[in-house]
């Protein structure tokens, strides 16, 4: 899964990047680079079951992040790599709203008109596409006057009608099929969008009420959208204390968990994936999937032998295993069960693949 962190100048975004992932060093690909890495998907669940099986390996579901150069107002079709934001399967925009420098062609702070100014960028850039496929099949359907090329043709007129009212793809509805054919050109107004609103760390009200007090409530109320608000600062101070220390710290600040761990966990399940985990002396992991994966392809994303030679899943949700205290005692308490390759997974099972080699 890879996410595209995108967002104007002095923002915070390669310092939030940085905490994500770990990834050090402040020397900065120029405009068109990018740099990339891995984060943790900080899981509870996993940790209560890495306690309960004590495995000699611990493994946590990962999701890729893109870094790019910040870009100016206006720059962002020329300046943005897009063919690399296109590849990401969702994206974080980062904005800033905390009191400090301001480069002098974005003015004041102010998170909504950031994120209106870079969505209008994006849209733009999505019309230029559209409007030529438009045109690429008005062309077909004088040579060849198929039905299928008039249905595509219908679809793209709507297309280019929303975003010519400014309105990102995302808040239209589609079927299934026209996703399927819309798949091909990558919108970017189309792409799950997550923003991250770098708040000063004074603004405690704003840290606990988010999108409130940054006037992104109508953006945050949009399909597939998702609003964080957190401050990088106090998260670096989080990230450079020991484990007892951060929880002292986080507690005199009123704050249950690292922000971070929350936009990761957002990133995660705003691209439609849940986990599932399976157990052992040997290791302990969680697994991606998309929401309504069968039971056969999920077992397929352990190894194509398992997908290949499926048989069955012996599994159990989380909750019940954690209650029953062990996988006999899911047994003994009828909460073990078996499924088939057609079974939908759920968020949080727990299972043993049973297969024909």
């Amino acid at each position: 899964m890879r996410i595209g962190l995108f967002g104007f100048p002095l923002t915070g975004k390669s310092t939030l990047f940085r905490l994500l992932t770990g990834v050090e060093g402040s020397a900065f690909a120029k405009s068109g680079e990018a740099r990339m890495a891995i984060a943790r998907v900080p899981d509870p669940r996993l940790e209560r079951l890495i306690v309960m099986y004590g495995p000699k390996k611990r493994t946590p579901a990962t999701v890729e992040y893109l870094d790019l150069a910040g870009v100016e107002k206006g720059q962002a079709a020329k300046a943005l790599p897009l063919e690399q934001l296109r590849e990401a399967d969702a994206l974080v925009h980062v904005v800033r709203a905390f009191d400090g420098p301001v480069p002098r062609s974005k003015g004041s702070v102010d998170p909504a008109s950031d994120v209106a100014a870079m969505e209008i960028e994006f849209i733009l850039a999505d019309l230029m596409v559209a409007e030529k496929r438009a045109e690429k099949l008005e062309l077909q359907l004088t040579k060849t006057n198929r039905d299928e090329d008039r249905k595509e043709l219908e679809l793209f007129r709507r297309v280019i009608q929303t975003l010519e009212a400014e309105t990102p793809l995302r808040n239209l509805e589609f079927t299934e099929r026209e996703r399927v054919q819309l798949r091909g050109y990558t919108f970017l107004s189309l792409k799950p969008l997550l923003i991250a609103v770098n708040a000063d760390e004074s603004d405690a009200a704003g840290l606990a009420r988010g999108a409130a007090c940054f006037g992104l409530e109508e953006i945050a109320a949009r399909p597939q959208t998702v609003v964080v608000a957190l401050s990088a600062k106090i998260e670096a101070e989080i990230a450079e204390l020991e484990a007892e220390d951060a929880r002292a710290f986080m507690a005199d600040l009123g704050i249950d968990e690292p922000a971070l761990d929350r936009m990761i966990r957002a990133s995660y399940h705003l691209l439609g994936c849940v986990s599932f985990f399976t157990v052992g002396e040997d290791e302990c992991r969680a697994w991606t999937i998309r929401r309504g994966t069968p039971a056969r392809a999920a077992a397929g994303t352990i190894h194509s032998d398992l997908e290949r030679g499926f048989i069955r899943a012996e599994l159990v949700g989380y909750d019940d295993l954690i209650s029953a205290g062990s996988w006999n005692g899911c047994r003994d308490k009828g909460t073990l069960r078996l499924e088939g390759r057609d079974y939908v997974m759920r968020d949080g099972d727990v299972v043993n693949f049973r297969f024909a080699v």
